[in-house]
């Protein structure tokens, strides 16, 4: 029987040839300076004993309360290959002087031997998601050989992580990058060297550590510093400090590609609707040419986010259908707006309710747009367990009494409020839940999550509810969408 010609004529590609494991031992002790203690290959990279799958190769980090170097047994009988320790080790290992130091120097490797397109991502809110929908939509395109940070991994022990398992077949590379502080992504950028920088916009997040949102959009900024050769910037028109952030990408970016709903931006959105299942049909103007898609995620946020999504694509040389799909077909993140259909008695006899989770992360401007998107989803009653918004700085009572006006928007009828933090707003609302700015709310403040939970299971989950959980990560909420995601239908 012939081969049909199909299936002979797969186009050729010269990364091929490189090998199948992430990296030998020579490879690690190369990048590192290190010395190996025998050749072991690895197929992946662990920081975390606990996280540690066969193949693994386990950094050994010091931090302030603890020592990798204590976990390498531990790590060992979970299946790793080999280990990177600042110490002589019982088992295969590769000997270093400072364990993160190689962390990056091993991150910088990585970046240095592929011929990836590579996208760095930062901004006050949606990073993760425009990370992930990117990923989605190059993977798709290049026969699986997109790579991207996972979870949160955006920091000085993320980044470097997620370049060193970053393999050498890579056709491209999505990185996602935080800050807290002035200088933080400038030193980021430089590791992960992207040909395409995206700000998706500018929002008072972590603006404790800042003398205002101008100090914020000023180290957002920063990713544009590491720009490669020839690269792309790509900035929200809409955004206020607009022009602030192109003053800066105009200094390392050959091209400066901005995305809004403003007339002049160079991804315009021309239309969008929302669909019945919650999601939106955009039509923008990708600079002379119009494309259609939908977005599975619901909110305004999401159609901005799809805007610099397709810029994006666009500006590494990617597919703009798969992009689309990619956006039609994206699931809800947890922590960043995953949705769960529970079990609920009473109410309107459904027997379900929406569970909306936003657990992982809040700032002022997220909180908003989340409210707003919880007034515009069909239920009986609305539900929001709110935590406190972490890092606001002076302005802190402020920014939580200004929630008021969202949860008005939000059409909420039940809130619990959680932390110290929550004390201005509550006073806002009224001890008797009549607020000035709307219908009256049943409004309960409490200082911890298990009391949160506790006022939850008192009143239960009725039929018909949506039911909203966000909260910055460490009021930890994200134990009550657990335990109620476990009903999952």
């Amino acid at each position: 029987m012939t081969a049909h010609p199909a299936l002979i004529s797969w186009p050729e590609d010269p990364s091929d040839a490189a090998g199948l494991a992430l990296w030998t031992s020579e490879d690690i002790a190369h990048a590192t300076g290190g010395r190996a203690s025998a050749h072991f290959a690895v197929s992946g990279v662990e920081i975390d004993s606990r996280e540690v799958v066969e193949g693994d190769l386990f950094f050994a980090l010091k931090g302030e309360a603890s020592d990798g170097h204590r976990y390498l047994e531990g790590a060992t009988a979970r299946g790793a290959s080999g280990a990177v320790v600042e110490h002589a080790s019982f088992g295969p290992h590769v000997l270093v002087a400072n364990t993160a130091t190689a962390l990056e120097d091993l991150g910088k490797a990585a970046r240095a031997r592929v011929d990836a397109g590579i996208i760095g991502v930062t901004g006050s809110a949606g990073k993760t998601g425009v990370k992930e929908a990117l990923y989605a939509a190059l993977d798709r395109a290049s026969r699986g050989r997109a790579h991207r940070s996972v979870k949160s991994y955006n920091n000085h022990v993320g980044v470097p992580l997620s370049l060193a398992r970053m393999p050498a077949r890579t056709s491209f590379g999505v990185f996602e990058m935080g800050m807290n502080h002035a200088g933080e992504l400038s030193a980021l950028t430089q590791l992960v060297r992207p040909h395409v920088a995206i700000i998706t916009t500018i929002a008072p997040a972590h603006i404790g550590h800042f003398a205002g949102e101008e100090g914020i959009a000023d180290a957002k900024a920063e990713i544009f510093e590491g720009l490669e050769h020839g690269g792309v910037a790509i900035i929200p028109h809409d955004n206020r400090h607009y022009e602030r952030l192109r003053a800066k990408a105009v200094q390392h970016a050959e091209r400066v590609v901005s995305f809004g709903r403003h007339a002049d931006a160079n991804v315009r959105l021309l239309d969008a609707v929302a669909s019945a299942h919650g999601g939106t049909l955009v039509t923008a103007d990708l600079g002379g040419r119009k494309v259609c898609y939908t977005i599975s995620q619901p909110g305004e946020h999401w159609v901005a986010n799809s805007l610099a999504i397709m810029a994006a694509v666009e500006a590494i040389g990617g597919d703009l259908g798969a992009a689309g799909l990619a956006l039609a077909e994206m699931e809800g993140l947890a922590g960043r707006g995953a949705r769960h259909t529970i079990p609920a008695q009473g109410g309107d006899g459904s027997g379900t309710a929406l569970l909306i989770d936003e657990s992982y992360n809040a700032n002022p401007a997220s909180m908003a747009v989340t409210l707003r998107q919880l007034g515009a989803t069909p239920a009986a009653r609305r539900v929001a367990i709110l935590g406190a918004m972490k890092e606001l700085g002076a302005d802190e009572a402020r920014y939580h009494a200004e929630l008021a006006g969202p949860i008005a928007e939000g059409k909420v009828d039940k809130l619990v409020l959680v932390g110290t933090e929550m004390a201005p707003l509550a006073q806002v609302l009224g001890k008797s839940g009549a607020s000035s700015l709307a219908a009256r709310i049943d409004v309960t403040h409490v200082q911890t999550a298990a009391e949160a939970a506790q006022c939850l299971a008192a009143d239960g989950v009725r039929g018909g509810d949506a039911l909203l959980v966000k909260g910055s990560n460490s009021v930890g909420l994200g134990a009550i969408v657990r335990s109620l995601a476990a009903r999952e239908q």
